[in-house]
């Protein structure tokens, strides 16, 4: 995943180590193929964040062999089989869990910016 050309780094890691939560994610907001997975990805980013097949499909991969998605072939007219992913309910609860993880880290990462001593353990 990397960001279209809007002043923003977040860095390579940061993207990195959040691309598996992003397409959980998409795909708790219904099925997709892979390509509508990068586009809805693209669209919600306001088309900032990109994901190239490259890193795209082995992160569909990894997720389906983790059984955090689950993957339908389906016959597509006048095209190849295409693969339509869904959310699991391990995928729903991993979701949650990094959701909850994120919501913590950056609440964290904000008292350290505005140096909020007087903060209560999260």
């Amino acid at each position: 995943m990397y960001l279209r050309r809007c002043g923003l780094d977040f860095g390579r890691e940061l993207i990195k180590g959040n691309t598996r939560t992003v397409v959980l994610a998409v795909l708790n907001h219904g099925s997709q193929h892979g390509y509508g997975v990068a586009r809805e990805i693209e669209r919600l980013s306001g088309q900032t964040l990109l994901l190239k097949e490259g890193t795209l499909y082995p992160v569909l991969h990894g997720l389906e062999r983790d059984g955090l998605i689950a993957g339908q072939w389906q016959v597509s007219i006048g095209g190849p089989p295409r693969k339509l992913y869904s959310i699991t309910s391990a995928g729903l609860e991993e979701l949650d869990k990094r959701t909850r993880l994120w919501n913590d880290f950056s609440l964290m990462l904000n008292r350290v910016i505005e140096g909020d001593g007087d903060a209560q353990p999260i």
